[in-house]
């Protein structure tokens, strides 16, 4: 009888080893020996990967939208030049309050998925200085960008973190379940 495998395809042992002092195993090789580390590495990462993406996502939302609200982001500026339909004065803050509340549902797990709703209503707006405003966004365009410009271009990162947290709302692996960890199955084409 094969002996049965971990999720990530390594045979897992069930019955107890004799072991060396420091973990190792009688006649480990070095190289056996950091595949183990490496393993171990790995899992733990997985497993505190999508938790720690999702808290930091909620921070980093809170925390700016916060200074929107009480007037201290160094974005306001580029807020209101970007957006002159409603007064800077009124908008910049609404739009703090809304970050505040993306980061509050990313923090609290029931209300993930209406954080990421509203992360992805307002992504749009954060490229708007790109169109209109391309002359504070680059020193040469297309590949010289400004802070400003870098501080746009970075929200590419925070959508892919947000598309990897919103993947967990079904039962991903930030909730460690069984389903989460199945690997994917290829029907059969007979």
């Amino acid at each position: 009888m094969p002996a049965p495998q971990t999720a990530d395809g390594d045979t897992a042992d069930t019955e107890p080893r004799d072991t060396e002092p420091g973990g190792a195993e009688p006649g480990d090789t070095l190289q056996a020996r950091f595949d183990r580390l490496d393993r171990e590495i790995a899992r733990q990462m997985d497993r505190l990967g999508i938790p720690t993406l999702r808290v930091a996502l909620g921070v980093v939302f809170i925390w700016f939208g916060g200074l929107k609200v009480i007037g201290g982001s160094p974005a306001a500026e580029l807020v209101s030049a970007t957006v002159y339909v409603v007064p800077p004065d009124v908008f910049v803050p609404i739009l703090g309050v809304w970050e505040v509340l993306i980061g509050l549902c990313l923090l609290y797990r029931p209300l993930i998925r209406v954080g990421i709703l509203l992360l992805f209503l307002q992504m749009p707006g954060t490229f708007l200085p790109i169109v209109l405003l391309p002359e504070v966004v680059f020193v040469t365009f297309p590949h010289e960008l400004t802070v400003e410009g870098q501080y746009i271009i970075k929200n590419l990162v925070i959508i892919g973190a947000a598309l990897v947290v919103g993947g967990t709302v079904r039962g991903g692996a930030d909730d460690g379940s069984a389903e989460a960890n199945a690997e994917p199955t290829v029907p059969d084409s007979g």
